[in-house]
């Protein structure tokens, strides 16, 4: 069943911009929901709905079988994530976090306590003394983190909290907040621009694009089987590759490739698409193509190449070099070819 429930959620500003175009989403009680796009796709824009800190234009909103849509923030039950931290500079670590225990009116005692459990669970305890202008990035998050965790609210919405840290503290993060919130058993909207974040951190994926949500579904089913061109872009890094061509007679044909496919693909123009994981060198494949770059990135490499088709991306992880300038022969795994209408961008 689901817990947090929107319907037909839409906001447009009195410029007339439409910033969200009137979506469905549904997260169970318990869920990680990510919203995942690129800036500007109205992720944040659905967040502070829910939280509401903006007034959908039309729609409604439900949590826990209840409609809150009119309801002001402080009536929700939700505890909100900023990205800047939004600390109150001129109160200690354990004011900051009780502070939303204080405004609920909570008794002294079962202030200190919850405090005092929080702080422990998030490793807090020698910093409850000190300002935020005393603590560095990771520690403002997790005071942050634990503000919003103490009132043990309904729903978690996180907006981007990770953006602002550096790259060991980011992952140091999202481990934290993965394992408290499947600790708390909360369900959790988390928006972030990062997809490694998102395909890390998430039981479910929402990609979002110009106010719309283009695909919602398991972060597996989001990678492998996304629904058009433009999620099978935005996921993965590298993204896919795509070659244009048409099929004819059972095959593939572009500039410089034929391809014998297993499976029925209707006849015409249209867009083949593979992941660089699934592109092999093998001296008599179908593709002949230049390496351009060879890309070191530890554990593996990206090797960038260009064929008379365009240029694509190949995820080597064996102990093969690839000189720039010598041409190689590529195939692909038949299993994970993927095929988009050219004109719509949907996946066929």
């Amino acid at each position: 069943m689901s817990f947090l429930v929107c319907r037909q959620l839409q906001k447009t500003y009195d410029d007339g911009t439409e910033a969200v175009k009137g979506i469905d989403l549904a997260c169970g009680e318990g869920e990680f929901a990510v919203l995942l796009g690129p800036s500007g796709c109205g992720k944040t824009t659905t967040l502070r709905m829910v939280a509401g800190l903006e007034k959908p234009t039309r729609g409604d909103i439900a949590l826990g079988g209840r409609d809150i849509t009119g309801l002001a923030p402080s009536a929700r039950d939700v505890g909100f994530v900023f990205q800047f931290y939004a600390l109150y500079p001129h109160l200690k670590v354990e004011e900051n976090i009780g502070f939303p225990l204080a405004s609920m009116g909570l008794a002294p005692r079962e202030i200190a306590d919850r405090v005092g459990e929080i702080v422990a669970r998030l490793g807090l305890t020698g910093l409850v003394g000190r300002y935020p202008r005393q603590l560095a990035g990771g520690d403002q998050q997790r005071v942050a983190l634990a503000r919003a965790m103490v009132r043990r609210p309904q729903i978690w919405l996180m907006d981007e909290p990770l953006g602002t840290l550096d790259a060991d503290l980011r992952l140091e993060m999202r481990e934290l907040i993965r394992a408290q919130q499947l600790d708390a058993g909360i369900t959790t909207i988390y928006v972030t621009h990062d997809q490694e974040e998102a395909m890390s951190l998430a039981d479910r994926v929402v990609v979002m694009e110009g106010g719309e949500i283009r695909q919602n579904g398991p972060a597996a089913e989001v990678y492998d089987r996304p629904v058009d061109l433009f999620v099978a872009h935005f996921i993965g890094s590298p993204g896919m590759n795509f070659i244009d061509g048409e099929i004819a007679d059972g095959r593939f044909v572009a500039p410089g490739l034929e391809l014998v496919l297993d499976g029925q693909v209707r006849p015409g123009p249209i867009t083949f698409g593979v992941r660089p994981e699934f592109v092999r060198a093998v001296a008599d494949g179908p593709l002949r193509a230049t390496v351009k770059l060879d890309e070191y990135l530890g554990a593996s490499r990206n090797i960038h190449l260009e064929a008379e088709c365009g240029r694509l991306v190949m995820r080597a992880e064996d102990e093969r070099r690839f000189e720039v300038g010598t041409e190689v022969g590529l195939d692909f795994a038949p299993a994970h070819l993927l095929f988009f209408d050219p004109v719509s961008g949907a996946r066929l």
